[in-house]
C-alpha cells in the first residue's frame, strides 16, 4: 500500500510531537485527520476535528461519523496529559481526567479504526507512550497511564496480527516541545538534571519522534509489531551519567 492511499488519524495533533509527526507524515503522502480540543495555530497539513476527549460519549459520536466518512488505515495514539501529583495529594477526579485522556482515547480511537483496516487487511497502529514509565515522583496517573499503553500494544499486536495490523509503540524522552520549555526554561537548574541524563548530551526534538512514527508507519515495517521503541537519547540506561 502506497503512502498516497493512507488516511492515519492522529490524536494531539495540533501542536508539539503530533504536529511534528502530521506534517511528516503528510509530506510522505499520507491524508492526515486530527482530533484535538484546540485548533491549530497555522495552516495544518490535513483536516482538524475539535474534540473534547474527556466527554466519552461525545469523542464516540464523533469518532462513528469519521468512521464513516473516512477509511482509517493508520492510527496514532498521541494525545495526552500529565496529572502532576504526589501520593498522599491524589485526587481520583484527575487520575480519572488522566485515564480518560491517555488511556481511553486510544481505546475508543482504535476501534473507531479496526473495521477499515481488517477490511484492507493492512493498519498501522503506534501508540505514544514515555520514558518516564521507569518512574518518577509525581507521576503516578502519567507513567501508569503510559504503561498501560505499552501493555495495550502487546496486547492488541497479538489479536491483530492475522489482519495484517501491526501495534507499535514509541516512548520519547525529554522533548523540545512548548509545554516542555514553559516547564523547564532554558538554564533553569531542573533543564540542567535532565539533559545531564542523556546520553546524547541533548534533548530530542520532535522531529526525532517523528522520525521512529514514520518508520513504524511503512509498510516495510510489517515484520515489526508489539515492540515499544524508546526514543530518549540513552536517558533510560541506568545511572551511568549520574554524579
Amino acid at each position: 500500500m502506497t503512502d498516497s492511499t493512507k488516511t492515519t488519524l492522529i490524536t494531539g495533533a495540533s501542536r508539539g510531537i503530533g504536529r511534528r509527526c502530521a506534517e511528516q507524515l503528510a509530506a510522505s503522502g499520507h491524508h492526515i485527520v486530527n482530533l484535538d480540543l484546540d485548533a491549530p495555530d497555522d495552516e495544518f497539513p490535513g483536516d482538524h476535528f475539535a474534540c473534547d476527549f474527556s466527554d466519552r460519549a461525545a469523542t464516540r459520536i464523533l469518532l462513528a461519523e469519521l468512521a464513516e466518512r473516512y477509511e482509517f488505515n493508520g492510527l496514532l495514539n498521541n494525545v495526552g496529559t500529565v496529572g502532576e501529583q504526589s501520593l498522599e495529594e491524589i485526587e481520583l477526579k484527575v487520575f480519572d481526567h488522566v485515564m480518560e485522556i491517555n488511556v481511553i482515547a486510544s481505546i475508543q480511537c482504535a476501534q473507531a479504526c479496526l473495521p477499515t483496516m481488517k477490511k484492507q487487511g493492512f493498519g498501522r497502529i503506534v501508540n505514544i507512550s514515555s520514558d518516564l514509565v521507569l518512574g518518577i515522583p509525581k507521576r503516578t496517573a502519567y507513567s501508569g497511564t503510559k504503561s498501560m499503553l505499552i501493555s495495550f500494544t502487546r496486547t492488541w499486536a497479538l489479536e491483530l496480527a492475522s489482519h495484517g495490523i501491526t501495534v507499535n509503540a514509541v516512548a520519547p524522552g525529554p522533548t523540545n516541545t512548548e509545554f516542555f520549555l514553559r516547564n523547564n526554561p532554558i538554564g533553569s537548574p531542573q533543564r540542567e538534571r535532565k539533559l545531564h541524563r542523556i546520553a546524547v548530551g541533548r534533548f530530542a526534538e520532535p522531529a526525532d519522534i517523528a522520525n521512529a512514527v514514520g518508520f513504524l508507519m511503512q509498510d516495510s515495517s510489517e515484520f515489526i509489531t508489539g515492540q515499544t521503541l524508546f526514543v530518549d537519547g540513552g536517558s533510560g540506561l541506568g545511572n551511568a551519567l549520574l554524579p
